[in-house]
């Protein structure tokens, strides 16, 4: 068991690039995962990485073990998803991402019932609105909101979530309502963007009377925390383009309204994305379709209260 923990350390050192970053993510400290790489050395008999005060690289050597390493813990994975299935108790970690909005609204409220369901399951729930890179990061399932880039993971379609661009009554009071895209772009209206490092440029592809078209939008205002862009246009500081499920209340409410009702936000896919090596794990298909099941739901039940609102 020593030695299978040194060498899945490895496998997020050498992912990771760092020693510290490796015993984050393993929850240990640098000394012990520093410790267990020369444990690992030492009976390899020979050096995985090349360190520095500033950098830590791997060797050669490294480089060929890590191809086997993860073969070991592919293949420890695999015997114990085989002995899951024999005895129908998954058990384990379980790393999931998701995004702010889909992870505190969707997925957070129902981890407690899914471990009193599934006691021998640990789960840690990462939530951000940047880009996850799911390899990198050892997730086990990310959920994922938007277009996905050419990726090697392993993409379930969730759903198709519609979306609305809204705003307070006091920023129409003071902006006026805009009828289209055409107008938000025309006539400068606040529009307050999603945006992370690394982010391209962003635009806001909305349907027109000539089918989708992208306009090039500007605002004073941007967070990588879409909440940040909702409390922001509740207090009448811009426009939002949002999924339905995370405004509707507002909506309700009339705390917000929908603008620019001429050319609506295309839907969005909700998808979960695994690495292929983690697809037989029975655990993970559980937790997704547990959780998948549980998003249609409430998504069904939003469109629907939306439906309410006057035309």
């Amino acid at each position: 068991m020593a030695y299978l923990s040194n060498v899945r350390m490895f496998v997020r050192v050498y992912e990771l690039g760092s020693m510290s970053a490796a015993a984050r993510d393993q929850r240990t400290s640098p000394a012990v995962a520093s410790a267990r790489m020369a444990e690992l050395e030492k009976h390899l008999g020979v050096r995985l990485f090349n360190r520095t005060t500033r950098s830590l690289k791997p060797t050669s050597n490294g480089q060929l073990f890590y191809e086997g390493a993860l073969k070991i813990l592919d293949a420890v994975s695999e015997a114990e998803a085989a002995l899951t299935h024999a005895t129908a108790q998954p058990r384990g970690m379980l790393f999931v991402a998701a995004p702010l909005g889909i992870g505190r609204r969707l997925i957070a409220p129902h981890v407690p019932i899914f471990k009193d369901e599934n006691p021998e399951i640990e789960l840690r729930l990462r939530l951000s609105d940047r880009s996850i890179d799911v390899t990198a990061e050892g997730l086990d399932v990310a959920f994922h909101l938007g277009p996905l880039e050419d990726s090697a993971l392993k993409m379930r379609v969730i759903a198709e979530c519609p979306r609305i661009l809204c705003a307070a009554p006091a920023y129409i009071a003071r902006r006026g309502l805009p009828e289209d895209g055409a107008a938000l772009v025309r006539e400068r209206h606040d529009c307050l963007n999603l945006r992370f490092p690394g982010a391209r440029e962003f635009q806001w592809r909305l349907q027109t009377a000539d089918g989708p078209q992208r306009f090039k939008i500007t605002g004073p205002f941007e967070s990588d925390d879409g909440d940040v862009l909702t409390s922001w246009a509740l207090a009448g500081r811009g426009i939002i383009l949002k999924p339905v499920f995370e405004v509707v209340e507002h909506l309700l409410s009339g705390a917000l309204v929908p603008v620019a009702t001429a050319s609506p936000p295309l839907p969005v896919t909700l998808a979960s994305l695994t690495p292929h090596r983690r697809l037989r794990d029975p655990k993970v298909t559980i937790f997704t379709d547990f959780i998948a099941l549980r998003i249609k739901t409430a998504l069904s039940e939003a469109e629907a209260r939306c439906a309410q609102l006057p035309r």
